[in-house]
């Protein structure tokens, strides 16, 4: 397999840091050929963002948890606490914004 091909393969594209979504974003200086991403940045979400693809993601499962597939409805779960978690945080962060 070609050299960038598999690094493109390698790479990931999204990491969790710190408990919040980032996106990983190629550069757009980078001379890489085959669109390897080689000079990564990440770029933090907002809370707010961050419990968007929560359910955006929690969307994906909802039709093979119903086909009864028990993976998508540990994941449905997992995101339905993972949405709270931010929910709360969101509410924290409005009223810390309110106040000022």
């Amino acid at each position: 397999m070609d050299d960038d091909v598999q690094a493109c393969l390698d790479t990931p594209l999204s990491h969790i840091n710190g408990g919040g979504i980032s996106f990983v974003v190629p550069d757009p200086d980078s001379n890489s050929s085959g669109g390897a991403l080689q000079n990564q940045q990440q770029v933090p979400q907002s809370k707010y963002a961050q419990l968007l693809a929560v359910i955006e993601d929690m969307g994906k499962d909802i039709r093979p948890t119903y086909a009864g597939s028990k993976s998508s409805a540990e994941r449905l779960k997992r995101g339905i606490v993972h949405a709270r978690i931010l929910v709360r945080e969101c509410l924290l962060e409005t009223e810390r914004s309110a106040r000022q």
